[in-house]
């Protein structure tokens, strides 16, 4: 059981469902629990996937057209941004103003940790967004299946990349309770990883029946280089990972699927 406890932690952490009343008692919190949820991250994605995927049908089965399509595809983002409270998104913009706003380590970090959004922080939410929205309705020729295909295995497998961060980064955050992502910050184990391996697994055989072998390899290949740059960057300019990165890292990785099976050479 402490499994679906651990599940349902990191539901509470990085979406808005609610887990409340008797149900948040039984489940309970430590900061032990929330590192061990960490496992669970690909998981959450099944959810967050579903839920972009299923409007996306929904909407593509009364819409026609070009315009049809961008328009689905515009409410499934919508649909997991609201669903995740723009979590992910909001790490991104940090990140962008943090390492666009100066070139000083500690100063970047400082950027980082202020709420507000800059204008790289903005340029980059509106990049984001826009070239999700225009990949995704780019898929929309393959069928409307493969669109949901791509969301829901893209929402998985871009959230176990940022296992790997956390697993040989060192954390760089800010220190205390006002961190959310401090507990975090020790390197997960090695069963942790492979919990969050197996979540991912059924994504990777999932990928291919509707886009090829040749597709979900170039995804595959694409998102781990994505993450492998993030980590890298994240390295040279940051020394290590923040909670912001983990959220950028996941945002860059889902996009580098997308473009991957949208790509037609």
């Amino acid at each position: 059981m402490s499994g679906v406890r651990h599940f349902l932690l990191a539901l509470q952490f990085f979406t808005r469902v609610p887990v409340t009343g008797r149900l948040a008692a039984w489940v309970g919190f430590s900061p032990q629990m929330l590192r061990e949820s960490a496992a669970h991250f690909p998981g959450v994605g099944w959810l967050v996937g579903a839920s972009g995927a299923g409007v996306y049908l929904l909407a593509q089965a009364g819409l026609r057209g070009e315009a049809g399509a961008l328009a689905a595809a515009l409410l499934s983002t919508i649909a997991t941004v609201r669903l995740t409270g723009a979590f992910h998104e909001d790490g991104l913009a940090d990140v962008a103003d943090g390492l666009g706003g100066s070139p000083d380590r500690n100063r970047a970090l400082e950027i980082m940790k202020d709420s507000r959004i800059g204008a790289f922080g903005a340029i980059a939410l509106a990049l984001a967004l826009g070239l999700k929205v225009a990949l995704l309705a780019a898929l929309a020729p393959n069928g409307a299946l493969a669109v949901a295909n791509a969301l829901l295995c893209a929402h998985v497998l871009s959230r176990f990349v940022p296992l790997c961060l956390i697993r040989w980064l060192p954390y760089v955050g800010a220190d205390g309770a006002g961190s959310k992502s401090k507990p975090l910050a020790e390197a997960i184990g090695g069963k942790t990883l492979g919990v969050g391996l197996a979540w991912s697994v059924p994504a990777v055989i999932l990928l291919p029946l509707a886009h090829g072998a040749a597709h979900a390899l170039a995804a595959l290949l694409a998102c781990g280089l994505g993450g492998w740059g993030m980590a890298r960057m994240f390295r040279r300019r940051l020394g290590g990972f923040t909670g912001d990165a983990l959220g950028a890292t996941q945002q860059v990785c889902e996009l580098s699927i997308y473009l991957a099976l949208a790509w037609h050479p």
